[in-house]
């Protein structure tokens, strides 16, 4: 759908590697992200789509490799960049996680602003103006005061959505953000990350809804094993694959099931 310019990089990661003691997760994983593009990770479990998205964002730390972000100097793993370094990814990124990770004691509004209020230190009245104003976009402005177990799990994925918006990051990151919600709460998250990629935010998404990657995404990346099989638009990897084991993936997961 080419929102965007491939002249106009934001992030830039090269020969990414990490190892879990035996466990080689990451072998050599090249990515770019444009700004306003939207790349798609796709593969079965274990293949490192989850290590990947959170070494953009410095809550992994490679064993090798460089990021460089935004045309600024590479961070080097293979020297063991400083806490420093690591935080400058975390600034400029922001994390939708599968589970949503609200704090439980917080209300929907305390977890909002928590972030760009006491991390960023910005002013408090300014931070809960815009965190009111994100909480009705995503139909939720009547839950401001309630408290994340009062909430239906797609609406807390919703909260986990408005809380990365609230940051102001130049790249959101989606890990799975529908693979804990019951089918019938997925469309709703679906349509807020469709809308957040149609206004043209650069964000990188893990996921298995591909018929939301076949819509939305500007680049998809097939994983196995640690490295990227195959890579190239919606059109190119979901229709015409030319590799054996993405073939064989996308035959079994667009497989209807026996006997439905």
């Amino acid at each position: 759908m080419s929102r965007t310019s491939p002249a106009e990089p934001l992030l830039t990661a090269r020969g990414l590697r990490k190892s879990f003691g035996s466990n080689e997760v990451l072998r050599g994983i090249d990515l770019t992200l444009h700004r306003g593009e939207v790349v798609v990770l796709i593969g079965p479990s274990g293949s490192g789509k989850t290590t990947v998205l959170r070494s953009l964002n410095g809550l992994e730390t490679p064993d090798a490799g460089r990021i460089s972000v935004d045309g600024g100097p590479e961070i080097d793993f293979a020297t063991r960049p400083s806490p420093k370094e690591r935080f400058a990814l975390r600034d400029r990124s922001a994390m939708v996680f599968q589970h949503h990770n609200l704090f439980p004691h917080f209300t929907v509004l305390e977890n909002v602003i928590e972030g760009p209020w006491r991390v960023q230190g910005r002013p408090k009245e300014e931070v809960v103006v815009e965190a009111r104003a994100l909480l009705e976009r995503v139909g939720l402005s009547d839950k401001a005061d309630a408290r994340p177990h009062q909430l239906s799990g797609g609406q807390q994925q919703r909260v986990g959505i408005v809380r990365a918006l609230a940051l102001k990051p130049d790249l959101l990151l989606f890990d799975e953000p529908t693979s804990a919600l019951d089918p019938e709460l997925v469309g709703d998250v679906l349509v807020v990350i469709k809308e957040l990629a149609d206004e043209g935010w650069t964000m990188a998404v893990v996921t298995h809804e591909l018929s939301f990657a076949r819509e939305a995404a500007d680049h998809v990346l097939f994983m196995d094993g640690g490295v990227v099989v195959e890579q190239g638009t919606p059109e190119q990897v979901f229709t015409a694959p030319q590799h054996e084991r993405t073939q064989r993936f996308l035959t079994r997961i667009l497989r209807p099931l026996d006997g439905i």
